[in-house]
């Protein structure tokens, strides 16, 4: 069996220019990495946006195994299976990040015939956005803390500065450090830690920014940290926003390349859904909506997390209105959530898949909640049954949601052209009923408390002392009135990664609250998240070489 990356090596990828011209761009309105990546550029971009928009379609799933059930494969499937119908339609998804890549669940790419290309770059450095995002959020933690050390205007306290710096790499040690050791001139020492980069509130920003304009004002209104007396401090107090600004001219640019069927796609910013808003920037999303009649894109991790901050938080700040939900179940994850070991998954259990079915329950009736459309994709493995495909769709069907098996990764947009159908009378004959979960003008403890008992099905918050005092900080400073990024674990409807299926009767424990005044928005900790992941026993960068011909290999 073919490998993903042998499939992308042996695809006939066309130079992006005419990709591009498929779109309606021409080679002015792009700026060239390479023959086959492309930037648009930002007075093509103002020229996209005379334009009507198309239609906009999120592919969201259940809870997923560690490995993930291949949501990004099926965004990119169904885009090449909506061209096949004849239809005008682009993908527009997020970049991968280093760590997934080198740690377990791989890249962010898609997988088999329906990928992004050129997958090895996309996967790697690309075009340097995350480096950018990087560079930006390390330069201004620079920044303060030079400012502590040559005077401390403002009277930051160094213990109490929250701006912390990023890498975009799963290394746990970075977790909780000590800078400033070596004396007076090596600056003051303090505790500090690493996020991983798409955790950066510069990567949220850069993927909720409309324009350079915007990009500065937001970057200006970071929280970097309180004083000696308890106000906060806002970045713009430093005046540096310009030039961070500046570090990220070209990453604001979305990407263009295409799939594996020559459909063009958009990949651009790359923030994780436990941990922050999990989409796509608003910019590529609103410059696909411009030139196709389809646009699809995906929300990372459950329909609990990633969909919900797309609803709550993505589309108001891009007015944006999604016309339709795809939801992707898979026998495998359903089987674990029934009961079954992983080591298990390949094997044959009708019993686990039943046992597993109040899961993808759960979540078509948050589907519901937000006044969404839906058609459930159930994701083809090859050790699946017929026996056990059933079941899912079935299940689907009696919750009222129509079903399709799908099968892009070995056929790609043909593996699913049932769903294309679908999913186009869905989006064709729906007016866009698309609202809310909640009012941003809501107590906070109240957003909080929706999102947990509506969304994940907790009976109440329990809030810990350090969550207590932040509450009062955000009252006291007028940021309660922000919608709510809950970082929760992804392996479960609940904050405990041990609870599988649909869980009920739990807690939700909040530990602490970040406030995100720069991305408009709070930061709930739950539970035992992490905002810097760690690498498994045995990572994925075991695998992953290069020949002597600078070919890679093994990475996926």
């Amino acid at each position: 069996m073919l490998t993903d990356i042998d499939i992308a090596k042996k695809t006939t990828m066309k130079p992006i220019v005419e990709i591009g011209q498929q779109l309606g761009l021409d080679e002015n309105d792009l700026e060239l990495y390479g023959k086959y990546k492309a930037k648009i550029s930002y007075p093509s971009l103002k020229k996209l946006n005379e334009k009507s928009e198309g239609k906009l379609i999120l592919v969201s799933a259940i809870t997923p195994t560690p490995a993930g059930e291949g949501k990004t494969t099926v965004s990119i499937g169904l885009s090449q299976a909506l061209n096949r119908l004849g239809e005008k339609a682009i993908v527009a998804i997020r970049e991968p990040s280093l760590g997934p890549v080198f740690g377990i669940k791989g890249g962010a790419a898609g997988g088999g015939y329906s990928q992004v290309l050129p997958m090895e770059e996309i996967n790697l450095h690309f075009t340097g956005d995350f480096h950018a995002v990087t560079a930006a959020n390390n330069t201004l933690a620079a920044l303060i803390d030079n400012h502590i050390h040559s005077g401390n205007e403002l009277h930051l306290d160094p213990r109490w500065v929250t701006w912390k710096r990023v890498l975009d790499v799963n290394d746990r040690a970075l977790r909780n450090v000590i800078i400033g050791l070596g004396g007076r001139g090596q600056g003051i020492p303090r505790e500090e830690g690493f996020d991983i980069t798409p955790a950066s509130e510069i990567m949220a920003i850069l993927c909720l920014t409309k324009d350079i304009a915007e990009l500065k004002e937001r970057i200006g209104n970071i929280t970097i940290g309180f004083t000696y007396d308890g106000r906060p401090v806002l970045e713009k107090e430093l005046g540096f926003e310009g030039a961070i600004a500046a570090l990220l001219k070209d990453a604001l640019k979305p990407n263009l390349v295409q799939t594996t069927e020559n459909t063009p796609a958009l990949v651009h910013g790359g923030p994780f859904a436990n941990i922050a808003q999990g989409a796509n920037s608003i910019i590529a999303t609103k410059a696909a909506l411009h030139m196709a009649d389809y646009v699809v894109t995906e929300a990372g991790f459950g329909f609990d997390l990633g969909a919900e901050k797309f609803f709550d938080i993505v589309c108001p700040n891009g007015s944006l209105c999604t016309s339709a939900v795809v939801l992707v179940a898979t026998v495998r994850a359903l089987k674990h959530h029934g009961g079954a070991k992983l080591s298990d998954l390949t094997i044959p259990d009708t019993k686990a898949v039943i046992k597993g079915l109040p899961n993808l329950g759960k979540h078509l009736e948050n589907i519901r909640k937000f006044g969404m459309e839906s058609v459930v994709a159930i994701n083809h493995f090859p050790t699946d049954t017929k026996e056990e495909l059933k079941i899912v769709e079935d299940y689907a069907r009696k919750q009222g949601f129509d079903a399709s098996v799908v099968d892009f990764w070995s056929k790609g947009g043909e593996g699913g052209l049932e769903l294309a159908q679908e999913v186009k009378r869905l989006v064709d004959d729906t007016i866009c009923k698309m609202h809310p979960l909640y009012n941003w003008h809501d107590s906070l403890e109240n957003k909080i408390k929706t999102i947990a008992t509506e969304i994940y099905g907790a009976k109440a918050i329990d809030y810990t002392s350090m969550a207590k005092k932040d509450l009062k900080i955000i009252k006291d400073f007028g940021y309660d009135k922000l919608p709510v990024c809950i970082a929760k674990t992804q392996k479960s409807l609940s904050d405990n990664p041990k609870l599988l299926g649909r869980p009920e009767n739990f807690l939700v424990t909040v530990r602490e609250i970040l406030i995100a005044s720069g991305a408009g928005f709070v930061i709930p900790i739950t539970g035992d998240i992490l905002r810097m992941p760690g690498l498994p026993k045995e990572p994925a960068a075991q695998k992953i070489t290069i020949t002597n011909e600078g070919e890679i290999e093994n990475l996926f």
